[in-house]
């Protein structure tokens, strides 16, 4: 885990479809003026940018600054590339998750006062966490529906890092990572993403319904 201290006011970078959970990396492209102009001032001081996820119906708000999900996860950026000075490739790795208190519009890009969001594991929920990592394993392995990104993921990482890692990378719709980042801790996170496996099994196992004859 990184060792940066989330401050609290981060910059924040609004998408609809992209969910960033601690000690996970995600590849960027920045090309907003705006939010390009947030870049260059995140690594001129601590290179801490926050993830949130846009609500539904973002597109459809006359304000260039559309409702938020109020949980969201500080990343650090650990790579940048500068594409004709105009744009940002970077890769930011997740740290810390927070909720947002209130935002500061003064400035062109989006800033937030945030509160942070610990991530904790309790005796009792070490063991129920190691119970349901058994069980997310055996629904992985039964999965029919994984995607070719799913079995890249090593299951032999440690199991706060497996559970966001799944949490970020299986193909769930963007509400349902939210709902996961949402979760209390990785105790919870781990029971919702069993949860939604076996749904996705269940589903995966159901016989098509009979074509009808006309």
């Amino acid at each position: 885990m990184t060792n940066a201290t989330l401050p609290s006011q981060v910059p924040i970078f609004p998408l609809p479809n992209a969910v960033l959970f601690p000690n996970v990396f995600m590849p960027l492209h920045i090309f907003e003026p705006r939010y390009c102009e947030m870049v260059r001032d995140s690594i001129a001081n601590d290179r801490i940018i926050g993830m949130v996820l846009l609500k539904e119906g973002w597109n459809l708000h006359a304000d260039p600054n559309p409702p938020i999900y109020s949980v969201g996860c500080a990343g650090i950026i650990t790579h940048i590339e500068s594409v004709n000075n105009e744009r940002y490739n970077i890769v930011l790795r997740g740290f810390e998750r927070f909720r947002v208190a209130q935002e500061d519009q003064t400035r062109a890009y989006r800033l937030a006062e945030v509160d942070i969001l610990p991530e904790k594991v309790s005796a009792d929920g070490r063991i129920q966490l190691d119970r349901d990592k058994k069980k997310l394993e055996r629904l992985l392995d039964q999965n029919q529906s994984r995607t070719s990104t799913d079995t890249k993921i090593p299951l032999d990482m440690p199991t706060e890092d497996l559970i966001n890692t799944l949490s970020q990378y299986l193909e769930f719709e963007p509400l349902e990572k939210q709902a996961l980042l949402e979760r209390l801790g990785p105790t919870e996170r781990c029971s919702a993403l069993v949860e939604l496996l076996e749904m996705r099994l269940l589903m995966n196992n159901q016989p098509a319904p009979p074509s009808s004859i006309q």
